[in-house]
């Protein structure tokens, strides 16, 4: 049903009731303070709602083809959110989400007059109305929703943000089922859950597009560093979840005795949790110093060095199905993993690579989440067989990289869980980060004929799959 104006009455009747100041609120009994935050929610909502036609008849009146007659341009505003947030006194974000909801609202409102006037017409073809319904847009479930009040704006926007643009292989049928599910489990969800959830939702809708996102996460990574007038050093970035769930894990590792405290030490460690307890540092600055070193170790490393043992722990969350797809994933079997205390999915050869050689532990569950396998002990090689790898490979063995073995990862020929892959010397090669990328994501493959290693492409790349040798890098003495 849609909201009246009786209804918005008696929703603002009952909020006035409430009192009229800090005071009045204060004498209230804890019942009467519980059922009042929900009237005043619920008048909120309606509110909004309104906010939303409005905001959607504004930016339709100030659409750019009417130009410098355009509402807002006619107020000496370049755009209807800035109108609206300069009336409201609201921040740039709400004055963004009400347009986008209220956009919606009207899109969705505008295409079902249209179904409605063909299926009522004396001489309605159920063709042209079966051509008018595929036509209603896919949001459309979502605005009768905040229409009928049951759903609110802030968690509207939530759900057509999380989202997202929805793949055109995705069909009606199955995102209008996972749409009404979605509606009713957001019902009784604050507006950052409901984003959670249509996140999670459209991760399993397409899961074939997790890769892409995937992509353009690591695409937009950047690492500022400048120096500032007063001769501070300033350093501003963005990592793709995968690296930035390491870097969390890093700082994690260095800083968290302070957080806290130290406690449930035996005595052989007391001294230790004392200088932690009395360090006058704090965390950041921990963090700081801690970045500083780090640089100042990777500075001083030896090239023809293969750094390995103990590393911050990663750990990625993988189902049976994401372990039994081999090579490439299609649309209808994709599958994906997750890596613990992220709310962002990874793909297939993500999962690969960080299982391979990134410090990462690999926890599998079945399909109802139970955990199946935590993965088997002395999954990384140790230091010594990296050193001995440095040695025997010389660095990456990609074709013409000239990586040192510094800068490289140990691959695992056979995975680690797919294939039940052991930690053998003979059965890992070194390659830098980006060939090892390039290799799970492209799904090239290495393998091992005695003592000698090839690279076989995809068949996409050679149909043929011609063998490359990959000789070692090492300089000959």
């Amino acid at each position: 049903m849609t909201t009246t104006a009786d209804d918005l009455r008696t929703a603002t009747d009952a909020v006035a009731r409430l009192g009229s100041s800090c005071a009045d609120y204060e004498a209230l009994p804890d019942a009467e303070v519980l059922a009042g935050q929900k009237q005043i929610a619920a008048a909120r909502r309606l509110l909004d709602t309104r906010s939303a036609w409005m905001a959607a008849t504004i930016a339709r009146r100030s659409r750019p083809e009417l130009g410098h007659s355009g509402l807002a341009a006619q107020q000496g505003f370049l755009s209807p959110e800035a109108l609206i947030q300069t009336v409201t006194g609201s921040t740039k974000n709400d004055a963004f989400k009400f347009v986008a909801v209220g956009t919606m609202m009207a899109d969705a409102e505008a295409a079902e007059k249209l179904v409605e006037a063909a299926v009522e017409s004396p001489d309605a073809d159920p063709a042209a109305v079966a051509e008018f319904v595929a036509k209603l847009p896919w949001q459309a479930p979502i605005a009768r929703a905040v229409t009928d009040g049951s759903l609110s704006v802030d968690a509207a926007e939530s759900i057509r943000s999380g989202l997202g643009e929805i793949d055109a292989a995705v069909t009606a049928e199955k995102l209008g089922t996972a749409l009404e599910a979605l509606l009713v489990e957001a019902a009784s969800l604050n507006a950052d859950q409901v984003f959670k959830l249509a996140r999670r939702l459209r991760d399993q809708l397409d899961e074939a597009g997790i890769a892409a996102r995937e992509k353009q996460a690591h695409d937009d990574r950047f690492l500022r560093v400048y120096r500032l007038d007063n001769g501070k050093v300033r350093l501003n970035g963005l990592f793709a979840p995968e690296d930035g769930e390491f870097v969390l894990s890093t700082f994690d590792s260095v800083t968290s005795p302070r957080r806290g405290g130290v406690r449930f030490v035996d005595k052989e460690k007391a001294a230790w949790a004392k200088r932690v307890q009395d360090d006058p540092r704090s965390t950041e600055q921990i963090a700081a110093d801690a970045l500083v070193q780090l640089l100042k170790i990777a500075g001083e490393a030896d090239q023809g060095r293969v750094f390995g043992g103990r590393r911050p722990a990663v750990r990625v969350i993988v189902t049976e199905k994401s372990l039994k797809t081999d090579g490439p994933v299609p649309a209808e079997a994709a599958a994906h993993g997750q890596i613990e205390g992220s709310p962002v999915p990874i793909s297939k050869e993500t999962i690969d690579r960080l299982l391979c050689d990134t410090g990462t532990r690999g926890i599998q569950v079945d399909d109802t989440g139970q955990i199946i396998n935590v993965g088997r002990d002395q999954r990384l090689f140790t230091e010594a067989q990296r050193a001995a790898m440095g040695v025997r490979d010389g660095g990456c063995r990609w074709v013409d990289c000239d990586r040192s073995p510094a800068w490289t990862e140990a691959h695992h020929i056979n995975e680690w869980l797919a294939d039940n892959g052991y930690t053998d010397l003979a059965d890992g090669v070194l390659l830098c980060h980006p060939h090892h990328l390039l290799l799970h994501n492209q799904h090239w493959s290495i393998i091992r004929t005695g003592n000698d290693y090839w690279l076989r492409p995809p068949v996409d790349v050679d149909p043929e799959q011609t063998l490359i040798a990959l000789p070692s890098k090492r300089v000959t003495l």
